[in-house]
């Protein structure tokens, strides 16, 4: 498992996605450095009624207190935090993770830009050889957008796109998010109970052919 993951969340749909999968990662004991674009502060008040203050200060003392985060648990930074630690690959953390990501983010990435902190972050952690993973929210996607995807799987990062599977049954929006969260706690190596497994005995019946 990973000590340190930076989790960043982005301008794209999918905000319900990255705050769980903040949740999660303090829940199993990570150390988290958050960084968020100013686009994602607008789509985390639409789509959760979440507020994400400006100020990093600001947003790590909200955050900290509504997750109960221990001391050095939970880290926040602006995005003009360059002497972070996750500018520097003297200091680059275990695992990053992009999530909502958007088609604009991942183009960066893709292409080497750092004029931004979460793309800074993010060529950081494929220069010194760490595990990135995208979660972008986009579709249908364009030729652009895959050569993008392609580009950065050879370049060593995971794109997994938050496509919900449907076998255990969902009851609730939660649980299609909790199945997308889980797949990337896979990823990381990070334990978790959201949802029982294929083959589990505590699965879905078999479906019924027609």
């Amino acid at each position: 498992m990973p000590e340190t993951v930076c989790l960043a969340f982005t301008g794209a749909s999918g905000m319900p996605y990255g705050v769980r999968l903040l949740e999660c990662l303090l829940t199993a004991g990570c150390r988290v450095q958050l960084l968020y674009s100013q686009v994602a502060q607008i789509v985390a008040r639409q789509e959760m009624g979440l507020e994400l203050p400006a100020r990093a200060s600001e947003a790590r003392a909200s955050l900290r207190e509504r997750y109960h985060a221990l001391p050095g648990r939970l880290d926040v930074y602006g995005r003009d935090e360059w002497f972070s630690p996750v500018a520097s690959g003297s200091n680059p953390p275990d695992a990053m993770v992009v999530c909502p990501c958007s088609m604009g983010t991942l183009a960066a990435i893709a292409q080497g830009l750092a004029s931004k902190l979460i793309e800074r972050a993010a060529d950081v952690v494929l220069k010194e050889g760490r595990q990135l993973i995208l979660v972008p929210r986009e579709t249908p996607l364009s030729a652009i957008h895959l050569e993008n995807m392609l580009r950065l799987v050879r370049a060593g990062a995971v794109i997994l796109p938050p496509n919900p599977g449907f076998y255990h049954h969902p009851q609730r929006v939660a649980d299609l998010v909790d199945f997308v969260v889980a797949r990337i706690l896979d990823q990381l190596q990070v334990r978790h109970s959201l949802m029982p497994r294929w083959g589990d005995a505590e699965a879905a019946s078999p479906v019924d052919a027609r």
